[in-house]
């Protein structure tokens, strides 16, 4: 390994550093009611990570008649929306970064969030000085389990697959990065067992943003592969 490349960490933002995973099931969950298409809310929460497209062919079937998508989107959005002002940290979740960049890593926040959304996540967080690049939906053609919104966050980082680690909260997190050859970190305070993330081959699973910190210096995201 070239150790004179920079390094750096890619951050999922929902569920891992702001506290939305339940926000986003319930909202999804109102949103197909609604539409008179209901689902369990167990069964939403376990496709929490992808994004819209793949969330509602998991759920509602691949051959379903889509001309209602864009009204579920919007129903959605509209309902996540109004949570936007409360949106609230991980515990830990600023200071991660910030300890991050201390170290001298890059801190990328690769999520799939619209550019909206994006702005609302940023300030919850209150880090910016500490991030030095941010991706949004803007920059994917496909969601998560596919890796298009990582090698966006590569690409405009400058940051080269083996010299970093990711750290997200579901399964579709953890795929994504294997399709990378990206480790990928787990956390569970998205909802996510210990179990279900280490099953789906995360190297490392923690609590939350503030159980990685307090062994920040022995866990994968210190030592980038």
């Amino acid at each position: 390994m070239r150790t004179d490349r920079p390094a750096g960490v890619l951050f999922d933002v929902d569920g891992t550093l702001v506290d939305t995973t339940y926000l986003h099931t319930v909202s999804w969950w109102e949103a197909l009611r609604q539409s008179d298409q209901p689902v369990p809310m167990a069964t939403v929460h376990r496709s929490i990570g992808m994004g819209s497209d793949k969330l509602l062919d998991h759920l509602l079937g691949p051959e379903r008649d889509r001309d209602a998508d864009a009204k579920l989107r919007d129903a959605h959005d509209t309902l996540y929306g109004e949570y936007w002002e409360r949106l609230t940290p991980l515990p830990g979740a600023a200071a991660l970064l910030r300890a991050c960049a201390e170290r001298g890593l890059r801190v990328v926040l690769a999520t799939s969030a619209s550019e909206q959304e994006v702005g609302a996540l940023r300030h919850a967080l209150d880090a910016d000085d500490v991030i030095e690049t941010v991706t949004s939906s803007a920059d994917a053609q496909q969601s998560k389990p596919a890796p298009d919104i990582l090698v966006a966050a590569l690409d405009q980082s400058g940051l080269a697959a083996e010299r970093v680690v990711f750290v997200g909260d579901s399964v579709w997190d953890v795929a994504a990065a294997g399709k990378l050859d990206i480790p990928c970190v787990g956390l569970t305070c998205g909802g996510t067992s210990r179990g279900e993330l280490a099953g789906a081959g995360a190297v490392a699973v923690y609590d939350d943003p503030a159980g990685l910190l307090a062994t920040l210096d022995e866990s994968p995201v210190t030592r980038p592969h």
